[in-house]
């Protein structure tokens, strides 16, 4: 098998991955910032680095996986002031809301989820490091901040040149105690109604960025593999944690990896521009596993463009596959076993080219739907165990019991039973030869979505897109 290609940010180069141990890898994404519901922007990131996680398991590496929480920032506070809640109540409103969203989209929790509040001991810590080397500076007002024009290696991964930065949007009062305007707060000085916790430098709360530089090192130790995240978080998020971590002298990622947007119009999907689409909101036009095929579908680094029929025909394409998969477990008397081919293999080891993958389950489909028609069992058999074995991985196999509860148990039952019944009227004007009112219960499932098909073990449902 061919070796692990993947992209570095950093370098801007398709290069060999290599763990730092042999056998392990280790990989830190930046999670939610709980403010808000979750829109598929938000959990494109999480589907394409579960996809990774799952191809580095089946490639028989041992790894760890951590995703933190931001519990704690302005939007929480903003957001709580205008829901009239408790800040840390809001953020756990909104955390169990994007683990839901999670959840119906089938992704692996994270070994370990860290939240920020739960580790100001370790930013405390980290900020003392960086006041003992001279890196960082506390004015005397409860602030501190970053000095950056000492660094040796700023702005790296954006390939920025510092001079051409507008200063920073700070709208503290302490901001202009800062000794270059560009310098990043590390620790903000307390403000009246806001949380805060003790430091040697007065009361305050975290900045955005030291939160992940202090968590990513408690957990995955002074350097690790991978350091994945959306591609809008390359500055400054990315760029200050590398920044505040090696002044600390901590090596930090060996590996940068950054997804691409998902845009509507043409423009990167935000609350700002107003045009965000709630995942639960889209959960109830498609399931969750047809959610996760569309966000999956392109590469990690290219912008999927979204529109509704463009969700749909994939939706529409992957019930063709799920079918086929159902038909062969039917014909076959068990369910396929799941088998990676070489192909596919190939393809995720190609900086986890998920489209060349999607290729080679079309070309499966097509022989497997031969093979049924020839009532070729042999064919069937490895059409479907190499689809469902790429399916795992890509996280969609429609055989996957976490995606069995992804409708209410009784309506699924309801729904079987009533299509059952209408085939079993269907069935009695058949042999009636009453063809007319035949042909109108199956026209009239049609209409509804549901394609009806004969074949030697009686008619078989299946869901289509309504014509």
């Amino acid at each position: 098998m061919s070796a692990l290609n993947l992209y570095d940010t950093a370098t801007r180069e398709v290069g060999v991955f290599k763990p730092l141990q042999p056998g392990q890898v280790s990989i830190y994404v930046c999670g939610a910032t709980v403010q808000a519901a979750p829109h598929i922007g938000h959990v494109r990131s999480a589907v394409n680095f579960d996809i990774l996680r799952r191809w580095l398991i089946w490639s028989g590496y041992d790894v760890t996986f951590i995703r933190n929480v931001t519990d704690i920032d302005d939007k929480i506070l903003q957001k709580a002031v205008i829901e009239k809640m408790q800040w840390w109540a809001l953020a756990m409103k909104y955390e169990r809301i994007f683990n839901s969203a999670y959840a119906a989209l089938n992704v692996m929790p994270p070994t370990y989820e860290p939240r920020a509040t739960g580790h100001i001991t370790q930013m405390i810590e980290l900020m003392q490091t960086l006041i003992d080397n001279g890196a960082a500076y506390a004015p005397g007002n409860g602030d501190v901040y970053l000095e950056v024009r000492k660094l040796k290696r700023y702005l790296t991964l954006s390939g920025q040149k510092l001079d051409d930065l507008q200063p920073a949007a700070d709208v503290d009062a302490g901001a202009s105690m800062k000794k270059d305007p560009r310098d990043f707060a590390l620790w903000k000085a307390a403000k009246v109604g806001e949380p805060s916790w003790p430091t040697p430098w007065g009361a305050g709360r975290p900045g955005w960025h030291l939160e992940c530089s202090a968590m990513a090192h408690t957990y995955l130790g002074e350097a690790f593999d991978i350091h994945a995240g959306g591609l809008d978080l390359i500055f400054p998020h990315h760029e200050n944690e590398i920044a505040q971590s090696e002044a600390a002298g901590h090596k930090f990622a060996n590996r940068w990896l950054h997804n691409a947007w998902v845009t509507q119009s043409g423009e990167k999907m935000s609350k700002s521009l107003g045009n965000t689409l709630q995942v639960d909101v889209i959960l109830q036009r498609v399931r969750g596993i047809e959610l996760r095929w569309y966000l999956g579908s392109a590469h990690y680094r290219s912008m999927l463009e979204y529109s509704e029929a463009a969700l749909d025909e994939s939706a529409v394409a992957f019930r063709r596959i799920e079918n086929f998969i159902n038909r062969a477990t039917e014909l076959l008397g068990e369910q396929p076993t799941p088998v990676v081919n070489d192909a596919f293999c190939a393809a995720m080891n190609d900086d986890l080219a998920v489209p060349a993958a999607l290729a080679g389950i079309s070309e499966n489909l097509r022989l497997g739907n031969q093979g049924i028609t020839d009532s070729d069992l042999t064919i069937v058999a490895k059409a479907a165990s190499e689809i469902r074995g790429a399916l795992q991985i890509l996280g969609c196999d429609p055989l996957d019991q976490n995606f069995a509860q992804s409708a209410p148990a009784n309506v699924n039952e309801a729904l079987d039973g009533v299509i059952h019944l209408a085939l079993k009227e269907r069935t009695a004007a058949r042999e009636r030869k009453d063809f007319a009112a035949s042909d109108a219960i199956r026209d009239g499932l049609l209409e509804l979505g549901i394609t009806i098909e004969d074949t030697a073990q009686g008619p078989r449902w299946s869901m289509t897109e309504k014509s």
